[in-house]
């Protein structure tokens, strides 16, 4: 391709709403535009960069056994309605109706709409396992759209789903394609962390994460360096603590005036106790009806954990209305003390003593509260989130903390899906079973954009060679200069006969433009032709990824580049 030819309208400056690194060079270097918030057009130069990606992910597919479809995106509300989900789903869910009045949405995900493909068209265990995917646009209104195309409101999806005559053969197809996952990363040349997560709205019984390490990720990694294990901040698991050794007597339950003393930093300095004495008091509203967790004073609840706990389909924290009906005081003065909902407590409030909580009454709270003499836990558990240096759950070392950026999610369904929908199949004895389902998804254009947070420097992007969107850039330093000019080309068709991908820039500009763009473009070889370098008859190879230059033969330039690319 000849630069004067390609649309790539590269940036000098960066965009002032462009947040993280690969936002702002994905802009600068011409691979995307913004149309409305959350949706981008993607041009020539991203173009080639998501084919890449996309064509490992098929290959990788293909290879333990999945099958290329395409779903719709407009799908109908019935079979949403049949799964649960058509109001579960929330706001993320963009629903319109057509001429006819009927309701619509355009696809965030198919589970639903795969599952109603293969209820119609498999009958017989015969034709199972299957598994099935597709590289296909979704749409979700996300309430935050932000960081260019890591969080878009439409992007581009891998997702695949398998089915299976059972559980064994369903934990089987989940190893493939985790397997399948890891290969896809590494060729990606990324570097990853699979850990486990939440399975949040999409449900099922179990999920992982693939997660790129890069410190603008949104996520946390709460891993263990010593056993391997790894989990999202909402998964992550704590070893619970050993029973607490205080040869504290059970004091008597006392109130104390604390006008205006709310939070925890006030609280715990107005009374002159460290922040583990004091229990936190939250107040949620859930579908099952209100109910209370306590932390302590230092620690943060997971609400996740807790609805998973509690197995409820919604959970969030109450409004003030419903915290001054539940506990009789304005917010901030929550406390366990004569409660009449269901309390759970975590793990590290089993067996302390003398604790400082609310006190139910406005200025007020309690000192000395013990379990169970002032009030009745349902149950201790793990209700919590991890903080670095925190027990691992596996082996008791410290737990470690990375941010990072979520690029594919595995889920094991069970029959979640293919027991509201129906999807049934014969077994030998003729016997009627639900199909048990996996799904797996993975963010082409968040990859593309987690790849440029891990591969980028000073001047642009430093893409890997399986994804650059071109191998080589030959860069003439004076394009008007005939000598100059016939070499490029001559190289330029030459690797470009051998399969090579080139970009030759024969532009009339000045050479530090040439360069600036070659640069933040990240494309892995740049040749440059030069009169100085030239009358050696040679041209500098410049390697972006380390920097380092050399000189080579005119005559060997096509040797050259065939050799370092058969060694990357």
């Amino acid at each position: 391709m000849l630069f004067s030819n390609a649309l790539i309208p590269t940036l000098k400056e960066i965009p002032a709403d462009a947040e993280i690194v690969s936002h702002q060079l994905m802009l600068r270097a011409g691979m995307i535009r913004k149309l409305a918030t959350g949706i981008y057009s993607y041009l020539p130069l991203a173009q080639r960069v998501l084919q890449k990606v996309k064509t490992i992910i098929r290959e990788e597919m293909n290879r333990i056994g999945g099958q290329e479809v395409t779903l719709p995106a407009v799908q109908p509300s019935e079979i949403w309605e049949e799964s649960g989900r058509w109001e579960l789903y929330g706001k993320e869910l963009l629903r319109f109706t057509d001429r006819h009045n009927r309701n619509f949405c355009l696809g965030p995900t198919h589970e639903e709409v795969i599952t109603d493909l293969v209820r119609r068209e498999v009958k017989s265990y015969r034709e199972l396992p299957l598994t099935l995917y597709q590289i296909q646009t979704k749409f979700r209104d996300e309430i935050r759209p932000r960081f260019g195309i890591m969080r878009a409101r439409e992007f581009v999806m891998k997702d695949a789903y398998s089915f299976d005559r059972d559980e064994a053969g369903a934990e089987e197809s989940y190893r493939k394609m985790y397997q399948a996952y890891t290969r896809i990363f590494e060729r990606c040349g990324l570097e990853f962390r699979a850990v486990e997560a939440d399975t949040g709205s999409i449900g099922g019984s179990f999920s992982h994460e693939f997660m790129v390490l890069a410190d603008s990720g949104e996520d946390v990694i709460v891993y263990c360096s010593s056993c391997g294990y790894g989990a999202n901040l909402e998964k992550a698991e704590i070893k619970p603590p050993d029973a607490p050794s205080r040869n504290e007597t059970l004091k008597k339950l006392e109130r104390v005036s604390t006008p205006g003393k709310k939070t925890i930093e006030e609280v715990t300095g107005f009374l002159g106790v460290p922040p583990h004495d004091l229990i936190k008091t939250l107040i949620f509203e859930t579908d099952q009806g209100p109910v209370a967790g306590l932390v302590r004073g230092d620690h943060e609840i997971n609400e996740v954990k807790l609805k998973n706990l509690l197995n409820c389909e919604y959970l969030a924290l109450a409004d003030d209305g419903t915290v001054e009906k539940v506990t009789g005081s304005p917010r901030g003065f929550a406390g366990p003390v004569g409660l009449r909902i269901p309390i759970y407590a975590d793990n590290s409030l089993r067996g302390c003593l003398n604790m400082v909580t609310g006190g139910n009454e406005q200025d007020t709270h309690c000192k000395n509260v013990n379990t169970p003499r002032d009030y009745t836990v349902i149950r201790f558990a793990d209700i919590r989130t991890a903080l670095e240096d925190d027990p691992c759950v596996r082996c008791g070392n410290q737990l470690r903390m990375r941010r990072g950026i979520e690029v594919g999610h595995i889920f094991k369904l069970g029959i979640k899906y293919s027991k509201s929908l129906h999807a049934t199949y014969l077994d030998r004895d003729g016997k009627e079973n639900f199909i048990v389902m996996g799904c797996y998804g993975i963010g082409v254009g968040r990859t593309v954009a987690a790849a440029i947070e891990q591969h980028h420097d000073k001047d642009g992007i430093v893409f890997p060679h399986t994804l650059a969107p071109y191998h080589v850039l030959i860069l003439p330093i004076e394009i008007n200069d005939d000598d100059l000019r016939n070499v490029a080309f001559r190289i330029y068709n030459q690797l470009g006969a051998e399969g090579v991908e080139v970009l030759l820039d024969d532009r009339d500009e000045r050479p530090g433009i040439k360069f600036k763009d070659a640069d933040l473009l990240g494309i892995p070889l740049r040749i440059t032709v030069g009169r100085r370098t030239l009358a050696q008859g040679k041209v500098e190879v410049k390697y972006r990824t380390s920097g380092t230059v050399e000189l080579v033969d005119c005559e060997k330039i096509g040797t050259h580049i065939k050799n370092h690319f058969s060694n990357c």
